[in-house]
Formats: C-alpha cells, sequence, structure tokens
C-alpha cells in the first residue's frame, strides 16, 4: 500500500527507489533564513537544550486532572446553591473544556456545550464566558465559522483572539490569523500566545520568526501553565520532524511526556516518529499506551491510534488485523461525523484503503470539507482524491491554493511534484521535488509510510 499517494504514490516511491536521495546541507534546509543562521543545529545533542527543558517541578501524577475535578464539583455546587443563575454555569462550561483538552474525552466538550447553552438561557447579555465556551466547542468540532461568529459576538479577549487565530488558521485565512495572533502576543506575551504566532509563521513558510517565538514563549512560561507547556513542546517537536530533525522531535515529545506522561498528542506524534524510523514495534506499543488509557470513554483521539494501529499492523505484513483496525476507526470516524466532523480524516482512511468504490464517497466528504475548511492538510486531502480520480487539473488547482500562504512541507511539495509530473510539466515537478529534499532531506521511502499518522500542528491547539 502507498500511503498518501497510491497511483500518484506508485510513481513517487518508484521515482524514490531508482533516485539517490539527495542530501544538502543543514545551512540549506530553510529557504527563509540566511545561510550563516543556524538555528535548527544551536542544541547540544547530547540532550535538550536549557531553553526547551522544562524547569518547574513536574505535577504529581493525576493532579492536573484532580484539580479540575475539584473545580468542576466547585461550580456544581454553587449552581445547585444558585440553580437560575447563569455565570457559574457559564465558569463550569469552561472547566469542563478544560477537562476535555486535558483528556481528549469528547463527552466534555459535549457537557460544555450544553451547559454553556444552558447559561446563555439564564444569562443572554454580558455572557462573554459561555460564548467563548461555545467558540471552543465549535473549534474542536471544526465548525469555524460559528466558532469566529461566536468570537465576535464577545468582548476582545485572550480567549476570543485564540479562537480567532485557531479558527482563520485552520479556514485559510492566514492573514486574518496572523493579524489575531500579533494582537493576542501584544495584549499578553505568554507562552501559549506565542505558540499560536508560531502556528502563523509556519504556515507562510517563517521558520526563523516560528522558532523565534518559540523560544520568547519558552522564556515565558509559568510553573501553573502545564497544557500550554507540553503543548507548545509538542508543537514545535512536530515542526522538527517535518525538518527531518528526528532526534530533536524526539527530545522534545520526551519532554513533554516527562512532564505529563499520558499526554497523547505527544505520545502519538511519537509513535508517527517510529513508524518513520522502521520502529513499528515500539509504535504498536505507543498507541497500545493511549488505545489501554482510553477504554473507559472515547476521546478525539481514538481515530489517530485506530489508523495508526491498521498502518503498524499494514507494514508488519498482518493484514487481517490491518483490516480489522481500520474497520474500527471507519466505525468510530462515522459515528462522529455529526458531532466533530471528522470529514477529512474519514476520507483519508478510505483513500489509504484503497478501493476503487471509496473514490467517489471520498470526494463528496472533501467537497462538504473545503466549505469550512482550507487549510494546506485539507487542500491536499482534496488534491490526493482528485489525483486518484485522474482529475489533475483540479488537484493541480488544489495544491497552488494549499501552498498559496507559502507554508513548507516535504509531502505536500512531493505531491505537487507528482501531479506537475502526470501533466506533463518536467520543469515544475523537478522543482517541486528539490523543494521537498532542501525542506526535508530526510524525506524518503521510509518517510512516506508514516506519513497521514500523528497530531497536526493546527490538531494540537
Amino acid at each position: 500500500m502507498a500511503y498518501g499517494q497510491n497511483k500518484a504514490g506508485q510513481a513517487l516511491l518508484t521515482r524514490f527507489s531508482k533516485r539517490p536521495l539527495i542530501v544538502l546541507p543543514i545551512a540549506s534546509l530553510l529557504l527563509a533564513i540566511p545561510i550563516g543562521l543556524n538555528l535548527w543545529t544551536a542544541f547540544d545533542r547530547a540532550k535538550l537544550a536549557a531553553p526547551y527543558r522544562y524547569s518547574f517541578e513536574r505535577p504529581l501524577p493525576g493532579s492536573v486532572t484532580q484539580k479540575l475535578e475539584q473545580e468542576i464539583a466547585f461550580y456544581q455546587e454553587r449552581i445547585r446553591l444558585d440553580p437560575d443563575g447563569g455565570l457559574n454555569r457559564a465558569l463550569l462550561a469552561k472547566a469542563y473544556i478544560k477537562m476535555a483538552r486535558a483528556t481528549g474525552e469528547t463527552s466534555w466538550y459535549l457537557l460544555a456545550e450544553q451547559t454553556a447553552k444552558e447559561s446563555l438561557v439564564k444569562l443572554p447579555f454580558a455572557n462573554d464566558d459561555a460564548l467563548t465556551a461555545l467558540g471552543r466547542v465549535a473549534t474542536a468540532k471544526h465548525d469555524f465559522r460559528e466558532a469566529l461568529k461566536l468570537a465576535q459576538r464577545t468582548t476582545p479577549s485572550e480567549n476570543t483572539l485564540t479562537v480567532q487565530v485557531t479558527a482563520n488558521l485552520a479556514m485559510g485565512k492566514v492573514a486574518d490569523a496572523r493579524q489575531a495572533a500579533d494582537r493576542l502576543v501584544v495584549q499578553n506575551p505568554d507562552l501559549a500566545a506565542l505558540t499560536l504566532q508560531a502556528l502563523v509563521d509556519v504556515s507562510q513558510g517563517n521558520d526563523q520568526t516560528a522558532l523565534q517565538a518559540f523560544q520568547q514563549g519558552l522564556a515565558a512560561e509559568e510553573p501553573e501553565e502545564t497544557g500550554s507547556s507540553v503543548w507548545a513542546r509538542t508543537v514545535l517537536g512536530r515542526l522538527y520532524f517535518k525538518r527531518g530533525q528526528l532526534e530533536m522531535a524526539e527530545k522534545l515529545y520526551q519532554e513533554a511526556l516527562r512532564v505529563l506522561p499520558q499526554y497523547p498528542p505527544a505520545v502519538l506524534n511519537l509513535a508517527e516518529l517510529e513508524v518513520r524510523r522502521g520502529h513499528y514495534s515500539a509504535a504498536e506499543d505507543l498507541y497500545n499506551k493511549i488505545f489501554l488509557t482510553s477504554q473507559r470513554s472515547p476521546t478525539i483521539y481514538d481515530h489517530i491510534v485506530f489508523r495508526g494501529m491498521a498502518r503498524v499492523k499494514a507494514l508488519q505484513g498482518d493484514t487481517k488485523s490491518a483490516s480489522e483496525w481500520r474497520d474500527r476507526a471507519e466505525a468510530r470516524l462515522r459515528r462522529d461525523l455529526t458531532n466533530f466532523g471528522h470529514r477529512r480524516e474519514l476520507a483519508r482512511l478510505l483513500l489509504e484503503r484503497g478501493q476503487p468504490q471509496d473514490l467517489t464517497e471520498a470526494l463528496n466528504l472533501m467537497q462538504q470539507e473545503v466549505r469550512v475548511r482550507r487549510d494546506a492538510e485539507t487542500l491536499d486531502t482534496l488534491a490526493w482524491v482528485l489525483s486518484r480520480l485522474g482529475r489533475w487539473q483540479e488537484a493541480q488547482q488544489a495544491m497552488q491554493e494549499a501552498l498559496r500562504w507559502g507554508i513548507r512541507d516535504a509531502a505536500l511539495f512531493e505531491r505537487a511534484g507528482t501531479i506537475a509530473q502526470a501533466l506533463g510539466n518536467t520543469t515544475q515537478a523537478e522543482a517541486f521535488f528539490k523543494a521537498a529534499q532542501t525542506t526535508d532531506p530526510t524525506f524518503d521511502q521510509q518517510a512516506q509510510k508514516a506519513l497521514g499518522l500523528g497530531v497536526g500542528l493546527l490538531g494540537l491547539n
């Protein structure tokens, strides 16, 4: 199976097998960084450099969720004593969202939505906390237009600006995301704000300024923002992963897990890294770590675990188990379509399965998806299905839009090159293939086997 390409991918894999891997000097990795500025290798390879280490006392196991449980119980008691009030319900909804982000359990998002709506019924005016909670839920459900509408109904604040950055990035409105991120950093240059600003930089191909934002944010890190601490390190680790710096990516993931040992995005991205290295048993152990701890309640990460297990089993030659895990992923994604809108993820699963009869549904899913989400990964998935259908001109148009803001991603460049090659544009194709190798000199046939796994940069927020 060719992950991420199929027919177009077979040509890509053939090209990799016949052409020696081009290994460029580290200094030429980043097109946007001057040759003399070597931020990517300015770290001690023996251990994680001081700016990226967590320098505070780690929370005790289970203490993060225990504190959130106490906060939830506190507001539940306040509501019991004041059943007609709206403010406590809004604050309870925010606590539910914190728990959702800490655990990934979908039930907390649904509770937050229900509670925030009840709050607005009881306090329909000047209730920014409830509106902000609903905006967070809308973002989690991939209803980005609704998230922006809710943000516009509130007084500008850190919370509403955060929603605006995330929603605008997902919708492909990078200029609007930039404006919101810059305002957020001016208002409060903390770790969370600067990490969001770095994400906007990445979406525009500005790796140098992204790294500077990460460093500035981690320098401003506070001990009480554990969630932001592990999130920032995982996001930064994935950026290094996308540049082929697997050792540094691993150290950042491990540092996040040193702080919160069960943090799902770090575990899943570490599993993705192990697949790329060909360490399939190690990846399977990591997927099992999430699978075994999420049995009591569905999480937003379950479909990633199931797809990852299917990929690992296929790579190990266990086609029966791979099919069973893929079926489990499909069942979960279909069940979550209504509440969490995983259309893109379901389309990718159908494409990975490689059955011609799935192409029509995959296209329909992506045509629906691009109405609400037009980030680079979504447009790349649309280009993939169009390529599979032989609609190369439309696929090229989708890739042009995916790359229009300057994002630098080896997998996207490879797909753009494969499409250009299919259209007979040899010079353009070679330019894209060269850009892929410049972006990530280690992007080879083995790297192809890990495509589509892990948690994307935006999906970590």
